[in-house]
């Protein structure tokens, strides 16, 4: 009991006429405006690729056989911001989403570096800002010892190399070699870089909505390019051709209606080199 004289309360129910009942209308609207559960089946790397030994963090393959688990056999996306990490967390996560059933875009949102650009090639779809950042360059790792156990790791480092450099030159169509040399120099490709050298497909859809030529136009050139570089041809050379077949369309007011009949020339270009 309480030591201070405070007043009872009367809990007994108020008559209808003064109680407050909830209109089964209102219940119903406000049900409508409730939030729903997301539906969005996206999965976040935004994070070093495998477990940081500072913080214990990081995107680990475990964590994304979790995430593919939970969103089942649906298209998913992808959104990466990652420096990088474990080469063999990002190959294990490569393989997991190669191997969804259902298609995956990935969205390069800043930076999809080292292993993290290893994930990106994973796309059906590859999509990239045009301030974002691709970077490839060839696999690390710490070894010590005399020269003949340094040399024994630079010999052991060469497979790694050579799936990576194997899987950069698929994505872009391009010659073995010429991935070699992207990694060899440790190339950082910007947006516009990335889908020009067939890494990425298509600019984030803010970006492209911008695109002046529009993205058929851009495929058809980065394809038209490759062709032209396969068949040896110089780069002086390339550009002026493709400068020549748009002719005036970029002075037109607006690129994009001229977009279907430059992506058909150029593909009409590219059947001559075959021939």
């Amino acid at each position: 009991m309480s030591l201070r004289p405070l007043p009872e309360i009367s809990a007994s129910r108020l008559p209808d006429v003064c109680a407050f009942h909830l209109d089964d209308g209102a219940i119903d609207r406000y049900e409508a405006l409730a939030p729903k559960a997301a539906t969005d089946n996206s999965i976040s790397i935004l994070d070093v690729i495998g477990q940081d030994f500072l913080s214990g963090e990081g995107v680990t393959s475990k964590r994304i056989a979790a995430a593919l688990r939970s969103i089942g056999e649906q298209d998913v996306v992808v959104n990466i911001n990652s420096p990088g990490g474990d080469f063999f967390e990002g190959v294990a996560i490569y393989n997991m989403l190669r191997q969804h059933p259902a298609k995956v875009t990935v969205k390069v949102l800043g930076l999809a570096a080292s292993a993290a650009s290893v994930i990106a090639m994973a796309g059906d779809e590859v999509q990239i800002g045009k301030a974002g950042f691709m970077m490839v360059h060839n696999a690390w790792v710490v070894a010590i010892g005399n020269r003949h156990d340094l040399a024994a790791a630079s010999k052991e480092m060469e497979p790694f190399d050579t799936a990576m450099a194997t899987l950069y030159a698929e994505r872009a169509d391009v010659e073995r070699p010429k991935a070699e040399q992207w990694m060899d120099a440790e190339t950082w490709f910007n947006g516009e870089q990335a889908v020009e050298v067939g890494l990425a497909d298509a600019f984030l859809p803010g970006d492209a909505a911008t695109t002046r030529d529009g993205p058929k136009q851009m495929r058809a050139e980065m394809k038209a390019e490759n062709a032209f570089i396969r068949a040896k041809m110089p780069r002086s050379e390339r550009r002026s051709l493709i400068g020549e077949l748009k002719g005036t369309q970029d002075a037109a007011p607006d690129a994009m209606q001229d977009a279907g009949a430059l992506a058909a020339g150029l593909q009409g270009l590219m059947d001559t080199l075959k021939t």
